[in-house]
């Protein structure tokens, strides 16, 4: 083994790799003998492309040139497409309309152009006999704010007129659910300030009668996921426990618990169209439901028995049913990306879209450690926090004799994600280069149970701050990585924290990288779309009222006590952290003279969806590290202003 400077190892994960292997899998599910999946093309601009394998094995993209199943509803998207027949139903990213793609044809869209374009945004859809009904997202004025949710019904099979309002009136709306008989529709609803992980209500409507009923949620529950079943009973998941567990209601009956662990089957619906469950013919019910930082599979038999599967996967997406004792999963593991995968209720496996050949030695791969350190609350309590540890990995190269790596804290989005145990190059490629990584669970993370992911509440910027800084140390005094090279690194809320940890006098970090982050609390508040327009509300507090709170912890408002070397990356037209936010930092630390770098990447939205902008950003990032850091790297080098060594 060669010795060499901890982060200049040479490694096969470039950041052409990475983006390589970077398309992201979504959506798998059944139609006939077919399986249909989603699949985001960096290689194409980000579009997101419609794939069909059919029963010999045959892959088909579905979608022509300059089409792109993508919703802007909420801004994250999600549930942008349906199949039934060999026919598709998805929205189109260009111009947000639905579209009905038949076999061998072309794509024909079914809803009216709007008076504005994009004005109309549809997610979310569910096709009951000849009718679609659907997630209505109406953009009315100049403000993001000025926006209609509603829930419409219009002809699946051709273009018509203005849709048929069905539900109108709450903040939000999402799930329309029609029973198999036809009669009883139900959705999902909420109402600012809340978030559809803190305050939701399955609603009822007898469409005979016009009658409405609250089937359950409420404050202090979150319902997701309602499904149907041939018998008449409706699924779904609600975390009144603490934890997202499944439960059944039968008219004029008590609601049912049917899986009740400490654990999570349901995730934060931050996009739309989760899948954790299927229910199988015969009553079988497989779920994915996520525990102590890590996702799996297990199965409730009809008499209440559970069985946990014995199966490699650490990251679950999506759960459909296929056939009468299988399910189709969308699945990776922390040593192989997602692919596409067949799971029979006895735990046999078979792949239909395998992760892509990387062509990488395993000794270049990181398996992630789970670990928990000490931590305090929002009051300075003592608490536990969680996270996962990726060491330095590369068969060929070790770091010089007597050193210890350079240490990046990454701190995921949300702030209720969560640190996923799943291959991901854009970690590796860290790793496999001589750095240590750790991807913090912070307080507020998803995968713990409600209470936990309550501790951020009134606390943003406080909880997770702590969190990051007691990852650091807990990795640095135990001796695992270099208490003088620690950097953090995080996107959107993420790249809050990153700010909010450098803007303190007693900050262990000597680097930080802010992909998109916020800067300012109160110009979010002020511009930011509607779905997250009233989040700061439970993270900060109501505002104005709360105003004194939210100076106090935007770190634009610290810039003094800024020293920290800082790269700030930045889409042009991300409409959730506008640019000014990035810009605004970077001003003020041009002011004081602190070293910082800056790129800004024209037509990227929130989140890097452009292979060369992907690449760029990591590149760039990585060639910042071995500035402030001081080793030599090959990647294209990036300007740090006031730097000087």
């Amino acid at each position: 083994m060669t010795r060499t400077p901890y982060g200049s190892w040479p490694t096969p994960i470039t950041s052409e790799q990475v983006v390589a292997a970077s398309v992201r899998l979504s959506g798998a599910r059944v139609d006939g003998d077919s399986v249909y999946w989603a699949e985001g093309r960096p290689g194409e601009g980000g579009r997101t492309q419609l794939v069909r394998r059919d029963p010999d094995g045959t892959v088909t993209d579905l979608l022509p040139e300059g089409f792109d199943a993508r919703t802007g509803v909420h801004e994250y998207g999600g549930a942008a497409w349906w199949v039934r027949g060999g026919v598709v139903w998805f929205a189109n990213w260009a111009d947000q309309r639905l579209y009905r793609l038949e076999p061998g044809g072309a794509p024909v869209p079914i809803t009216p152009e709007p008076a504005q374009p994009r004005a109309d945004r549809y997610a979310d859809g569910f096709l009951a006999g000849d009718q679609l009904l659907v997630i209505r997202e109406r953009h009315e004025g100049a403000s993001a704010t000025e926006v209609r949710n509603e829930i419409v019904r219009l002809p699946a099979d051709r273009g018509s007129g203005e849709p048929e309002v069905l539900v109108s009136g709450p903040d939000f709306v999402s799930s329309p659910r029609l029973s198999a008989d036809g009669k009883r529709l139900v959705w999902i609803q909420w109402n600012h300030p809340s978030m559809p992980w803190d305050d939701t209500v399955l609603m009822g409507r007898n469409l005979e009668t016009g009658d409405e009923a609250n089937i359950a949620g409420g404050p202090g529950e979150s319902v997701t996921e309602p499904r149907w079943q041939p018998d008449g009973s409706l699924y779904f998941l609600s975390d009144r426990t603490g934890w997202w567990n499944l439960y059944r209601w039968r008219s004029g009956q008590d609601i049912e618990p049917l899986v009740v662990l400490d654990a999570e089957i349901g995730v934060p619906a931050w996009q739309i169209g989760s899948a954790r469950y299927a229910v199988l013919p015969g009553g079988r019910i497989v779920f994915a439901r996520w525990s102590k930082g890590y996702d799996g599979l297990a199965v409730r038999e009809p008499d209440g028995e559970y069985t946990e599967l014995d199966l490699p996967f650490s990251a679950i997406a999506s759960v459909a049913p296929y056939g009468v004792g299988s399910v189709l999963v969308v699945a990776g593991t922390p040593t192989e990306e997602p692919g596409v995968h067949v799971v029979s209720v006895d735990g046999d496996l078979e792949t239909l879209c395998a992760p892509r050949e990387l062509g990488i030695d395993d000794g270049y791969l990181s398996v992630p450690e789970a670990i928990s350190f000490p931590s305090v609350d929002g009051d300075g309590q003592p608490r536990r926090s969680h996270a996962l540890y990726y060491p330095p990995a590369n068969p060929d190269h070790g770091g010089p004799e007597g050193e210890r790596p350079p240490l990046l804290v990454v701190i995921h989005g949300g702030p209720t994600a969560a640190a996923v145990p799943v291959l991901s190059l854009s970690v590796q490629y860290w790793t496999s280069r001589g750095f240590g990584v750790v991807d913090v669970n912070y307080g507020g993370s998803t995968g713990f149970g409600r209470a936990y992911r309550e501790q951020l509440n009134g606390a943003w910027g406080i909880v997770d701050v702590a969190d990051c800084l007691a990852a650091a140390r807990f990795l640095a005094t135990t001796g695992r990585v270099d208490p003088q090279r620690l950097a953090i690194r995080g996107g959107s809320a993420g790249g809050y924290t990153v700010l909010a940890a450098l803007a303190r006098e007693d900050t262990p970090f000597s680097a930080g990288a802010d992909h998109f982050g916020v800067a300012d609390l109160e110009a979010l508040a002020a511009d930011t779309h509607k779905f997250e327009s009233r989040y700061l509300d439970r993270l900060i507090g109501p505002y104005p009222a709360a105003r004194d709170v939210y100076v106090e912890r935007s770190p634009i408002h610290r810039v003094e006590e800024f020293h920290t070397p800082l790269i700030v990356l930045q889409g042009a037209e991300d409409a959730i952290v506008p640019p000014n936010q990035s810009e605004a930092i970077v001003e003020a630390l041009r002011a004081r003279r602190v070293p910082v770098a800056y790129l800004l990447f024209p037509g990227e939205q929130h989140g890097f969806r452009r292979a060369e902008n992907i690449r760029r950003a990591l590149d760039a990032e990585l060639s910042f590290y071995a500035q402030v850091f001081g080793f030599e790297t090959d990647v294209e080098p990036i300007t740090v202003e006031n730097l000087s060594r």
